[in-house]
């Protein structure tokens, strides 16, 4: 943080020569604006905003997830419907901890910065846009170097485990289940609420950005140029009454219940924002206003707005149950992926693969009609605001997300604990709708990383002042062609950095099963302590390279090859980052939820593959911990790189327009 907070300040106070003389505006050189200097000192605030933010949000939800995951386990002796009330209130807590946190750290940092600021907002909201870049930059860190921590520990456990030794899941005996159990936090919820809390921050940024240059910033009028927030807010409190659906109006009383719930709050929230949305943009819009669209102010209606917003909202829903299709063992392709198992792993795996490229589809078009829908209306503030709408309802997404780590750690603490095989059961069938509901969590962030990075993109190129980005001319297409390629450098460190903590981790549990006397009869206890140890090192050592690849790209391609080449190198990256992202996810969690079909044997089909130990599931473990890395580390991560790489070129854009591209000047 602090290291990327000078590079801020030097490079921004550095457009100017650090001079502290007002300047003229960039979108209207008649009128003088801020110095520079003040966008640096400003910017390096918000980036320190945005990261504490961030830390504090991730900080906070281990927090409560600890907590909670104890309580489960304890509900758990006296029925699923009470132990499904205390994991999913705990989730619910975490997701609005992070809505409102985002939205009121906003909110203050705005109004402090317009005493400074006062009637310039464009200068204001500019250098707003670093509390994104700090918001994302350390989602990347907890995504990665979670996903890294969680997965060394799982495929470890499991290998050893289940695989070699025929051990049940989360058995004390086992020396890497603490790693395991810890990394849960670590990855699903201190990285997925990080990771949220980024596309918030920056879809509200990038929106904010492009507002300021529109009429709502050149008329100074503050409702309309709050919006984006506005809706955020209205979100919060649309999803504060759906939580009551799941907790308060309707009681869960079977194990079938539980999904069906799950999915209940995504239809509800969606619906109430509709009807939410629809009210403010009546209230807080002006019927007819202009938006900046590349250098011209484009004439928009305020029911356009609304159905920007609203296109965003459904297709987030849209993609949702997508996911939940390609993912849930209660539906074929999961099931044809079993069922693949009975030949070996070797089926299972190309089965696995061709359901997470074909899951690719829907979402894209998804996707797709959001951004022709949204664009046609409001061009880039229209994509912004779509972004927001599919995070408007994020409190309640992340409640159903964080769920599936505290279920699945209530299952783990059960088992340690040696309770009855009954409350097992119960902890299991809470932690297998949590898998499920966990990849939709996933489908969310990839679709809205994907909206979010477009609309910062707008942003960059208004801000870069590039009038249009031409794709045949050279300096942008081998900016196409690599930023393409980045996405495939990024999977391949932290899927490598997975699989050689992994190996560590194999090794060291296979040495304490065969040097330590009496540990698989269970009258001496393993070493955890060095297990925990592997899964911390390996994490924040093996995280830096792919932290380094995302963070520096951007700084390079733009002081050396210019803005041209650089917008080049942002499109590419979200165009096959998005498709990676969302195979690699629905891959792994079709493969993890196979292998969960098999051992529940809850259908004849199921049945006839099991029981637990059989080769059929022994080769659906082979399948779930290729999978582990896909699904929880490489896939959510990209959804960071390409939002992250968006908003650092935005932020450093006044310095790659002034002083960038050094090679083309020299040739």
């Amino acid at each position: 943080m602090v290291a990327f907070a000078i590079l801020i300040f030097l490079f921004l106070g550095s457009v100017e020569g650090f001079s502290t003389k007002t300047q003229p505006c960039t979108y209207d050189p008649l009128k003088t604006c801020k110095p520079a200097l003040a966008t640096a000192v400003f910017s390096t605030v918000s980036f320190l905003l945005g990261a504490f933010t961030s830390v504090v949000s991730g900080f906070l939800g281990m927090k409560i997830a600890t907590y909670a995951n104890a309580r489960t386990t304890l509900e758990a002796r006296k029925g699923v419907g009470k132990a499904f009330i205390t994991a999913f209130r705990s989730g619910a807590v975490m997701g609005f901890l992070l809505a409102a946190n985002g939205l009121l750290v906003l909110f203050i940092a705005i109004n402090l910065f317009k005493l400074y600021y006062g009637d310039d907002w464009a200068g204001l909201f500019e250098a707003i846009t670093g509390y994104g870049l700090g918001g994302s930059s350390m989602a990347l860190f907890g995504r990665v170097g979670g996903g890294i921590y969680t997965k060394a520990a799982d495929v470890g456990a499991d290998l050893v485990g289940k695989v070699e030794r025929n051990i049940p899941e989360d058995d004390p005996r086992n020396p890497a289940v603490i790693a395991d159990n810890v990394g849960d936090n670590v990855g699903d919820i201190a990285g997925m609420g990080s990771d949220l809390f980024g596309s918030y921050a920056e879809s509200s940024c990038a929106a904010l950005v492009v507002a300021s240059i529109s009429s709502f910033g050149i008329n100074h009028e503050l409702t309309p140029m709050l919006y984006p927030l506005i809706i955020s807010s209205v979100g919060i409190l649309v999803c504060l009454l759906t939580t009551l659906f799941a907790t308060d109006f309707f009681e869960i009383k079977a194990v079938r219940e539980i999904e069906p719930a799950l999915k209940k709050q995504l239809i509800i929230s969606t619906v109430l924002m509709t009807v939410g949305i629809a009210i403010v943009s009546w209230i807080a819009l002006p019927s007819s206003f202009t938006i900046f669209n590349f250098g011209t102010q484009k004439v928009v209606k305020s029911w356009q707005l609304f159905l920007c917003v609203a296109v965003g909202l459904w297709a987030g829903l849209i993609i949702g149950f997508v996911t939940e299709y390609y993912t849930s063992n209660a539906y074929s392709p999961v099931q044809d992926v079993a069922d693949s198992c009975r030949t070996g792993a070797a089926t299972n795996v190309i089965f696995g693969l061709a359901l997470g490229y074909k899951s690719v589809i829907i979402p894209i078009f998804a996707i797709a009609v959001s951004i022709f829908v949204s664009f046609s209306f409001a061009a880039m503030y229209g994509i912004a605001v779509a972004a927001l709408g599919m995070l408007s309802t994020i409190a309640t997404g992340l409640a159903i997300d964080a769920y599936g780590p505290i279920s699945d750690n209530a299952g783990g603490i059960a088992e340690m604990a040696g309770m009855s095989h009954r409350i097992r059961e119960r902890t299991d069938a809470l932690d297998a709708a949590g898998n499920t509901t966990a990849a939709i969590g996933k489908g969310f962030a990839i679709g809205s990383a994907a909206l979010v990075s477009l609309a910062l993109f707008g942003a960059f190129v208004s801000r870069a002042s590039i009038s249009t980005v031409d794709v045949l001319t050279p300096k942008v297409f081998i900016g196409l062609i690599v930023g393409a390629m980045l996405p495939y450098w990024f999977s391949a460190m932290t899927m490598k950095s997975v699989g050689s903590a992994a190996l560590k981790m194999v090794e060291e549990v296979r040495r304490q099963f065969n040097s330590i006397p009496g540990l698989m009869e269970g009258t001496t206890k393993p070493d955890y302590a060095t297990c925990v140890k592997i899964s911390t090192d390996a994490s924040i050592k093996e995280m830096i390279p792919p932290g380094a690849l995302v963070m520096l790209t951007p700084l390079i391609v733009g002081i050396f090859f210019g803005v041209e080449t650089l917008s080049g190198v942002l499109a590419g990256s979200l165009v096959s980052g998005v498709q990676i992202a969302i195979s690699a996810s629905n891959t792994g969690g079709a493969w993890d939820n196979a292998k969960k079909y098999i051992e529940a044997g809850a259908s004849e089909h199921a049945r006839a593959l099991g029981p637990k130990g059989s080769d059929a599931h022994k080769a659906a473990v082979i399948g779930d911990t290729i999978g582990d890395p896909l699904k929880d580390t490489s896939g959510p991560s990209l959804n960071i790189l390409i939002k992250l790489m968006a908003v650092e070129s935005l932020v450093f854009a006044p310095f790659f327009a002034a002083h960038g591209g050094l090679l083309f000047k020299i040739f």
